[in-house]
């Protein structure tokens, strides 16, 4: 799956002590390396031991496939609408098989883009989306979960009329015009940031730390893409209802701003620090389930996600 060489700065880098080291060996050779990463998202998961033996899983704690699945179960998302809003279609049969149950995509069509610089920022991230995909399925190997179901259709007129931005009676077509396709990508981008950033102080291994950050700095790239380009198109209003809704699915606590703060604009939505904000995993599936309450489907994922974390959290 992996070069030798690859392996060899894997084992290098990750083994901080003798006791990474040979765990990372043992998870190398149980898992053929299929899982090389070990993150915990913030939720009191139970999750049953995965392929790498990785101790974390039989304390209870999510296994490193099971954070990693949770993962790709929203990389599936992101990819799918990217990709069909950029080409017209959604992710190939060889990248959506594995684990669980196998979902279709409802919805999705290919955006009629006008503005030059606004279709090529939508067709880099939709490659980085379908290159996470891919760098995930090959870490997880046959562990990796398959693409569950997917609606790209009635869940973006709920989110919208959830958010006020279209009355009870209307419908929302994402991928209907360049402004739609903006507010619907600003809905998800934010959403990744705070996944990976509640990541991100419950890692403790340097390598598993390092390949965290870079995802998450492309997803912090690609929002304040979109948050930029929704400023220059004077969306302020409708991203601040998008971003009202988000935080009042996601539980208590303020983990959201709009693309306007104080009549300034704000590309970055962080706290008095600079510090942008973090969601754990739980609390991200409030947001994409469209439900404040502890459910485990519904919104985008009409039949929940696959793998051991997929419970939303309650009130």
């Amino acid at each position: 799956m992996f070069g030798k060489p690859f392996v060899r700065t894997l084992i290098s880098r990750s083994a901080e002590n003798r006791t990474d080291r040979r765990r990372f060996l043992k998870a190398a050779g149980a898992a053929g390396l299929g899982v090389v990463g070990a993150t915990y998202l913030g939720v009191q998961a139970t999750s049953s031991a995965s392929a790498t033996g990785d101790a974390a899983a039989a304390a209870g704690a999510p296994s490193d496939a099971a954070v990693l699945n949770f993962a790709l179960n929203l990389e599936y998302l992101e990819a799918e609408f990217y990709s069909f809003a950029v080409y017209g279609k959604g992710l190939p049969d060889d990248l959506t098989g594995g684990a669980g149950t196998q979902g279709g995509v409802r919805g999705g069509k290919k955006v009629m883009f006008h503005d030059k610089a606004l279709h090529q920022f939508a067709k880099e991230i939709a490659g980085d989306e379908v290159a996470h995909v891919k760098f995930l399925r090959g870490a997880l190997g046959e562990a990796a979960v398959s693409r569950p179901e997917i609606d790209l259709k009635d869940s973006f007129t709920a989110a919208a009329r959830a958010a006020g931005l279209i009355s009870e009676y209307q419908q929302f077509d994402p991928f209907a015009n360049e402004k739609n396709f903006l507010l619907a990508a600003f809905l998800f981008e934010d959403v990744g940031v705070t996944a990976y950033k509640g990541a991100a102080p419950l890692i403790t291994n340097k390598t598993f730390l390092d390949a965290a950050a870079g995802i998450l700095a492309a997803e912090a790239y690609h929002a304040a893409t979109i948050r930029t380009s929704l400023f220059d198109r004077d969306l302020g209003d409708a991203a601040a209802k998008i971003s009202n809704a988000r935080d009042a699915l996601d539980g208590p606590g303020d983990a959201d701003q709009g693309i306007v703060l104080g009549n300034q604009a704000n590309i970055v939505p962080a706290d008095n620090n600079g510090i942008c904000f973090g969601r754990s995993a739980d609390r991200v599936l409030n947001v994409v389930y469209l439900n404040p309450g502890p459910v485990k489907e519904g919104g985008f994922f009409p039949k929940g996600v696959n793998g051991d974390i997929v419970a939303s959290g309650g009130a």
